[in-house]
């Protein structure tokens, strides 16, 4: 692949990513005013749709491109294909894509009773009771939602449209609460500890690290995860949490969206925090009593 060739698919990738841009706000533009009832001239809806099509077709284009000049430098063909879209799509977007990937396996394995990665000999830590009834309340609105619009609107094609979001959507309310359900907290037969909230958010903690841990009922503001600036993360479910591990060093974490962060200490929700805290300190007071046995 020559130089001139890397050049143009790098100002492609540019056009493409401007383009995706400037498209997708008119396109909801114009969702909204059909489902509004304001009359499109035919030929703006035309202009619209053509207008969507060019930009799918510009990035097939470019990721064609850049699946050539990975090839074209020794990569094979998996890993051309994951490169291609690594820089194609932005990272936010992948990330949002394989959240809702693995809720929706979370939502099989939810049906099927069974639970994600927990060990023989582990302890299982539930953390969905806060928020239980919130998620049963959304998707009884969200369901009440599809009905009534369903019954509503009256052009055909906007309400198969509308019928296949809202169910998805449906679904995915139904996903999130799944994967929290079958991905629970883990404290391992090692002492080790495993935080998490569904598919959004894992963070494993070596035992080794694990100074302290106690019962101790927080009530933090703001977003679901949050690290203040003495490095004290907060993951809260119906916001509070119930549980403080104290670490021996930083720990990294990366949050829903991709960014990175450090925390020396931890505070996060479990429906039966006593339990929580005595299988962490058992194990940590059993590793220390035959360390000093020796």
């Amino acid at each position: 692949m020559r130089i001139g060739e890397g050049g143009e698919a790098v100002m492609g990738l540019r056009a493409a990513r401007v383009a995706v841009g400037a498209v997708l706000p008119a396109e909801a533009a114009v969702a909204v005013c059909v489902v509004a009832g304001v009359r499109i001239p035919g030929a703006i809806l035309v202009g619209a749709e053509a207008l969507v099509v060019t930009v799918l077709a510009l990035e097939a284009v470019v990721l064609w491109r850049l699946y050539a000049l990975r090839r074209g430098a020794g990569a094979g063909r998996r890993d051309a294909v994951r490169g291609a879209l690594r820089t194609l799509v932005p990272v936010v977007a992948r990330r949002l894509i394989a959240h809702e990937i693995r809720a929706l396996y979370s939502l099989g394995l939810w049906v099927l009773r069974r639970r994600h990665q927990v060990p023989e000999g582990a302890l299982a830590v539930a953390y969905t009771g806060p928020q239980t009834a919130m998620m049963y309340g959304l998707l009884f609105v969200s369901v009440v939602e599809t009905v009534g619009l369903a019954l509503v609107i009256p052009w055909p094609v906007v309400h198969a449209i509308l019928l296949v979001v809202d169910v998805y959507g449906v679904v995915l309310i139904l996903a999130l609460h799944a994967s929290c359900v079958v991905r629970p907290h883990v404290v391992g037969p090692d002492g080790s500890l495993r935080v998490r909230y569904g598919a959004l958010f894992d963070l494993r903690v070596p035992a080794a690290t694990i100074a302290a841990a106690r019962v101790e009922r927080r009530y933090p503001d703001g977003r679901l995860v949050r690290v203040n600036a003495d490095g004290v993360l907060d993951l809260a479910v119906g916001s509070q949490t119930t549980v403080t591990v104290e670490l021996t060093e930083p720990v990294e974490f990366v949050r829903p969206l991709g960014g990175q962060g450090f925390a020396r200490t931890l505070r996060f929700h479990a429906d039966d925090p006593r339990e929580t805290v005595a299988a962490l300190t058992r194990v940590g007071a059993s590793a220390q009593g035959h360390d000093g046995g020796r």
